[in-house]
This record gives structure tokens, sequence and C-alpha cells, in this order.
């Protein structure tokens, strides 16, 4: 919860330079999204090269649970389908892509600003924000009505990471690596089915 509201803050204060032109516009109209995009892709492959002891605990996974992150996937989308029906004003390509983000704010909303601009980068940065809180808030409601492995599904790419503690303390210990493994997989997942939906 205390990340997702650092966030927020780094958001609303980007917003408040832009809207003031803090920052010079020679480095807006450049690839300064796109640096730090990059820049934030390598952090995430030196932390997941780093901790090999992860990868060679999901060799003890049941191979059933191992298609929980497909599942996962499958209903983000269709859910992110449904939604476009409603919305005239966005595509079903935009919908997917912002769903694509399953939960991982900083990386799909910097995507899909890249491709898509400003305010669908926007719309995804405080979907997916959302999609966390309401993991976060509503984890024993999840668990008590939907089973345990819902709630590691409601995280999405944030289970082996922000959304861990509260699936520890809901779920319980024995979901620990399915979490993980989840997370990691699901997290995988969001550069290309962001930048493909992107595309379409």
């Amino acid at each position: 919860m205390k990340g997702s509201l650092i966030i927020v803050s780094f958001f609303v204060l980007g917003v408040v330079m832009g809207v003031f032109d803090a920052i010079p516009s020679d480095l807006m109209e450049g690839k300064l999204s796109f640096y730090a995009l990059c820049a934030l892709m390598f952090f995430v492959g030196i932390s997941v090269g780093h901790d090999t002891e992860t990868l060679k605990s999901f060799r003890t996974l049941n191979p059933r649970v191992a298609l929980l992150p497909v599942l996962t996937i499958i209903g983000t989308l269709a859910g992110s389908a449904l939604v476009s029906l409603f919305l005239s004003g966005r595509s079903l390509t935009d919908c997917l892509a912002v769903g694509s983000g399953f939960g991982y704010y900083s990386l799909s909303s910097i995507f899909i600003t890249e491709y898509k601009g400003v305010e669908l980068g926007t719309v995804a940065l405080l979907s997916n924000i959302l999609r966390e809180i309401i993991t976060l808030i509503f984890a024993p409601l999840i668990v008590r009505y939907f089973g345990k492995l819902a709630l590691i599904s409601s995280g999405g790419a944030t289970t082996m990471d922000t959304t861990l503690p509260v699936i520890i303390r809901f779920s319980g210990q024995d979901y620990v690596i399915v979490s993980i493994f989840h997370g990691f997989l699901v997290d995988f997942s969001v550069p290309f089915l962001v930048v493909l939906f992107c595309s379409l």
C-alpha cells in the first residue's frame, strides 16, 4: 500500500511539473520515456537473474498449479474485453492493453504512454494501481468467497512482491512458491502483451 502511494505521489509531482513546464521541452520532445523504460527493464532483468533460489524452487510445483498464471491472463483479458463493450471512446485493443498491465503499473503505463499517448497511459497507471489496492484491502473477502488461489490471481503481476505479505497472511505459507511463480510468469508476460495490443 505504501509503495502504491509513493508511485501515485511521483505521478502527481510529474503532472505538476508538466503543468508548470519545470522540465525543459527539448528533454520532453526527446526519448526520455524510452530511456526510462530501458533502465526499468534492465533492473527487472537484474532482479530476476539475481534470485536463483526462487527459480530452483519452481521445479517443486504441481503442474496443475502452473496453469494459474495462464488462467489469470485469460481471465483478465476476458474482463478487459467485456469492459470495452461499455466504453464508447475506447477500442477493444486499448482496453486489452490496459488490462495487460496485470497490476504492473510502472512498466505498463510507460509502454502505453509511448505507444498510445498520455491519456491512456494515465488510465493504465491508475487501473493497475487500483488492482493492487483492491487485492490488499479485500484480501480476506476474496479468500473467504472465492478461495486461496483467487487472491493470488487477483494480485496479478504483484504477487511476487507487494501483495505477497497479504497472500501469506490470508492464503497461508503453503502458497508462497505458487504466488512467486505466478507473479514471475505474469510479470514476464506484461511487456509482450502490452506491446502486442498497442501495436494492433
